[in-house]
Formats: C-alpha cells, structure tokens, sequence
C-alpha cells in the first residue's frame, strides 16, 4: 500500500474510533432482533395483517409461513422528470419477479423524491437542491422504519438521490443493502460542441432557439446524462465501494445484460440477509477503508466537487469523521486517469468502452492506492472489480458471463495507465488562508490556471454577475467573488450561470477566477474556481469582508487562497446582507418550508448535514 493512503486510513480509523463504536453497537442490537428468524416474524399478528394485506396469496403464504425466505425492500426514486430514473419504473416488477423464482418477496418500502440540478440549475428551484439528499434520507427511513424487511435495494442514481439513499440505509445498517443502477443514455453531440452554443447565447450570438435545439441533441433520450458530473460519479463510487456490481454502471439501459445484472445482484443481496450463513449487514461491509477507496477513486477520475460535501455525510452516518484535509492529502499521491468531460472530450460510454471501472481499479490497485481487502458484494476482494459481464453468445444469449478487464486501455485520450497518467496528482485540492478553506477542481483546469492573482469583482446573486457581464462591467482580469450562497444563506444551489460567463471572459485573454462559499459540481468546467468556502458569509466568514478591488491570490499549487488587501487593513464591517434579508429571501416555490434546514445545517466542510442523531 502506497504509505500515504495507509496514512490517511489510519488516521481516519483513530479519529472515528468513538463514534465508530458506538455505531457497530448500534447495528449490533438491532440485528439480535433478527436471529433466527426473519425481521417480520418479531411483529404482532395485527402488524404483519397490515403489512401483507396487499400481496398475492402466494406471497402471503411465503411471509406467514417461510423462516429462510427474506422480504427485499424496495426504495425506489422513479419519476419521469429524471432521465436517469425514467427506467426504474419497470424496475420493481422485474425485482420481485426475480426474488420471486428465488423463493423470496419484494415490497416497495417507499418512494423518495429525486430532483433534477440540471432542470433546476439557475432557478429558485435549485436552493431545495441540497438539502433534498436529507430529505431523501428521512423519506428513505421512515420506508425502512415499518421493520419488516430483511434487505434493502436501493433505486438512485443523481445528484443527491444516492447520498440520501445511502445515508438512511447506513442508518438501518443491520441490513445488507445494494444498488441497481440503470445506465447512461447514449451519447448524443459532442460536448465541446454543447459548450460552445452555450457561450455563444451567453455572448448574444445566437437565440434561444439554437440553444434548445444544441441541448435537445445532448440530452435526448432515457438514461444518465453521460458528461462525468455528480450522476455518474456516484455510479463510479457506488462501484468502486462495491454496492453495484462490476461493470454495471455504465452499461445503457437497453443493454441485455441489464436483467441478468439485476438478477445476479439480487442473488448475492439475499445470500448476506440474516437468514443465511453468509450474514453482512450494510454497516459492517463499508468500513474506514471504503471510504477511502472511495476518495481514491474520486481523485483518479476528476469527479464531483460535490463528494467533497457527501461523502463526509455519507460516511459519519457510518461513525466514519473524513475531512476535507484527507482529501487534499490522498490528492498529492493519486494520479489522474481518465479525461471525461468536463475534464476531456470523451463521455461516459466512451470511458466504458476504453476499459471502465475494471481497469481503472486494476491500475489503482496495481499501484497500492485502493485497499484490497474490503467487503463488496462479490466478497471480501476488491480485485473481484477487475472484471467485466458479458453475453457468452456461443453458450447460451441469456446466461451472464464474466472475464477479465482489458489489460490495456482502448482509448488512451480517456483512460490512461497508472504508469502514464494524466496528472501526478488528483482532481481536488484544498486551499487555506485569510479568506479561510475551500475547494478547487485542479483536474478540468490547465495547470497554467492553477494561479490567479487579480482584483475582486463582488456579488452576492450569479444573475447580477450575468448582467455585469452583458454590461461589459466583467473586461478584466478579475476574481469574481460570489458570496452568500452557502447552505445557511440559500441552501446552496449550484451556480450554472457563472460558466458560460467566465468562460468567455477567459476565451476572450483575461486572467479570471471565480471565489464563492456556494456550490458549483461536476461540471465545472475549465474555469478555476474555489468553491465550498468556509466559514460561509452568513457566519461571519472573511469571504464577507472583501470588498472591489481587493487583490486575491489563489495558488493551487501551494495550496492557498489570500486576500493581500485585508492583510493590510482589517477594519471593515461584515453582514452585508443580513440574516432576516436572507430569510426574507426564501419565499416561494416550498422554500420557505426548508427553514430547518438551513437553520440547522453544519458547514461544507462538516457535510452540509441538517439531521441529527
């Protein structure tokens, strides 16, 4: 193992130790109510009526009667809004028909809200966006909470949607749980080609007719969005921590292997219930060492900024502290691997077909950055990931197969070797200084940008950045400084508008950057900019003191980010906007409910979370 990441895990497993025990204990009690018999089995007569009363007499007879057939919950995030989730509606039918010839039952436990950033990027909308991942997880819990299942598959694949499943089912971790996923659509224009109409209507040259014709092109049929933002690098972690099987992610989903994935799947969730010799509740399976295979494997992609704020909510659902110092620290030694867009020209599907997952942890492991002796749900043997499925056509069409990954990358502009990697160093590192701790996406960004010093431009709303812009206020090198969007103030919606924007500000030869304490994802693109900033401005933060023309200095290579002029004079006054304002603010389209939330919610770099135990 490389001595960093050991590093890194040992000081992870030493700063959980506490909360770490205390949650084992906690799953540990609640599986005692499961020995020898099945979780519905503990429950009054009058209980288990109400539960079953629904289901077909054979089913009926099975949860009666069986002491060795396990009952799967489902948790389902279908709508027909999400692309991504448009397929699971078909996807509970298939489950119990499955579980079903299996000698088991399947009952949807709940059905959980899942919003999509890319429909509500830019509007009022995107300011539920966060913290929809804990309401997801309470909706999640209070399906488990009937206490009658012995299983869970979970049905997520966007933005918040796998974070909150994830996060509840953790809650409930004295029951094995999987994911299914569904797929990528397939690749519709290119996105450099997406990018460009989107700067040119950003630049006035082209209508909004144009526009929607470019995206209509992009995002075009059922399945995930195929650039690598937040969707797809949860489908890369959910891999890689072993909830999915190999090779599963990012097959379409019309692919034939599909059902036979889902089928397979199943079998293994049903083979670690309580009522089996083979026993692994979720809560044991992911342990200190997922989650940093689960950095690791963040850093060697290029993916979300996002998972800088959920995995640390993830993973404290588990006892497990990570800090945004683990991060940067595991980023000095995990080299780049793949060039995906926004990082590359190639998306998704071309990523799957250089090689995917099974090489890609190949090389990770080859090289002693992933830990090998995890559990998933193939076992304790992470190199059980270094294969893919396939149809063996010659024995029979419908029986699934597996070898081993392609030893050599297939497209090598998409997926490199580790001993020939894009960069040295991860997608993310994490700077300090007198404006305090942020973010910075390094893995989209030429490494001539990874120093910006230039005035500050300040706003406290990404639209007052457009119409400076159109204004021709923004001709210059510049740091735009957008503050007051951190999960307190707003529930900090991810700010789209800005890239369109600073993209063409730098095409056009100015030095720009962007500094803000909200949220800008996976698809930020190739502008640099620290994000996630805390403390935020609504807590008194010092991204609330700086003021225009003040001279930031933001080095990713030295890991900071100063503010020179306050350095100078720090007698300024901060709260520019004031915390009833930004209430005052929170009206309309819900908003206004998530008040808790926002009131209760830890910073970024403590996971965002707004629940508590």
């Amino acid at each position: 193992m490389n001595p960093i990441v050991m590093a890194v895990t040992e000081r992870i497993i030493a700063r959980s130790k506490i909360t770490r025990t205390a949650y084992l204990a906690l799953i540990e009690s609640e599986a005692e109510r499961l020995q020898n018999a099945p979780a519905r089995h503990g429950m009054s007569c009058t209980n288990l009526a109400h539960a079953i009363a629904a289901e077909s007499d054979d089913s009926k007879l099975i949860l009666k009667q069986s002491q060795r057939a396990a009952n799967i919950g489902i948790v389902t995030a279908y709508n027909d809004v999400l692309s991504a989730h448009q397929p699971y509606k078909e996807y509970p039918a298939q489950i119990k028909n499955h579980l079903s010839n299996m000698g088991h039952v399947a009952q949807v436990a709940a059905g959980v809200p899942a919003m999509c950033d890319g429909i509500t990027q830019g509007q009022s909308g995107m300011e539920l966006s966060l913290f929809s991942r804990d309401t997801i997880a309470l909706s999640t819990a209070i399906g488990l909470s009937h206490d009658v299942f012995d299983g869970v598959v979970l049905l997520g694949i966007c933005d918040k949607i796998v974070p909150g499943l994830l996060m509840a089912a953790l809650r409930f971790g004295h029951l094995p749980a999987i994911f299914l996923p569904s797929g990528p659509m397939g690749s519709g224009i290119t996105n450099s080609a997406k990018a460009k109409t989107r700067q040119e209507f950003a630049a006035g040259k082209i209508g909004k007719e144009e526009l929607l014709e470019s995206e209509l092109k992009s995002y075009h049929s059922a399945g995930t969005c195929t650039f690598y933002g937040t969707a797809n690098s949860n489908q890369m972690l959910m891999e890689i921590m072993g909830l999915q099987l190999p090779g599963s992610s990012f097959l379409n989903p019309s692919d034939p292997l599909r059902p036979l994935l889902n089928e397979f799947a199943l079998q293994n969730l049903t083979a670690h219930t309580a009522l089996e010799p083979g026993y692994l509740p979720l809560g044991q399976m992911l342990d200190e060492k997922s989650f940093v295979n689960a950095i690791v494997g963040l850093l060697a992609t290029g993916g979300s900024t996002n998972h800088s704020i959920h995995l640390l909510a993830i993973a404290r659902m588990a006892g497990i502290i990570l800090d945004w110092q683990d991060i940067s620290d595991l980023s000095d030694v995990v080299p780049l691997l793949t060039r995906i867009y926004p990082n590359g020209a190639g998306d998704v599907n071309h990523f799957q077909q250089a090689g995917g997952m099974g090489f890609l942890i190949r090389e990770l492991l080859s090289v002693g950055l992933l830990h090998q002796d995890v559990q998933t749900l193939l076992g304790k043997d992470l190199s059980a990931y270094c294969q893919q499925p396939y149809l063996d056509l010659e024995l029979d069409a419908n029986k699934l197969a597996w070898r081993d990954c392609t030893e050599e990358s297939l497209n090598l502009d998409i997926l490199a070797p580790a001993s020939a990697p894009f960069m040295k160093e991860g997608g993310l590192k994490l700077l300090n200084g007198n404006i305090g701790r942020g973010l910075i996406k390094i893995s989209a960004v030429p490494e001539s940008r990874w120093y910006t010093k230039a005035p500050a431009k300040v706003f406290t709303d990404q639209y007052d950045v457009v119409k400076a812009y159109e204004a021709g206020q923004l001709n210059q090198d510049c740091v735009i400084v957008v503050k007051y969007q951190g999960p307190k103030a707003n529930g900090m919606p991810e700010l789209h508008k800005l890239m369109p924007v600073l993209a063409n500000l730098q095409d056009t030869g100015f030095k720009v950057a962007l500094l803000t304490d909200g949220r800008l994802s996976g698809a930020s693109g190739k502008v640099p900019a620290v994000l996630h900033l805390c403390p935020e401005a609504l807590m008194g933060g010092e991204i609330d003191l700086i003021q225009n023309g003040d001279d930031i200095e933001i080095d990713a290579h030295k890991g900071t980010v100063v503010n020179h002029t306050i350095t100078d004079s720090v007698d300024r006054q901060a709260g520019s906007i004031k915390s009833s304002q930004a209430k005052e603010a929170q009206q309309g389209l819900g908003r206004e409910l998530f008040s808790i939330f926002r009131e209760n919610t830890t910073p970024a770099d403590q996971g965002a979370l707004s629940l508590r135990w």
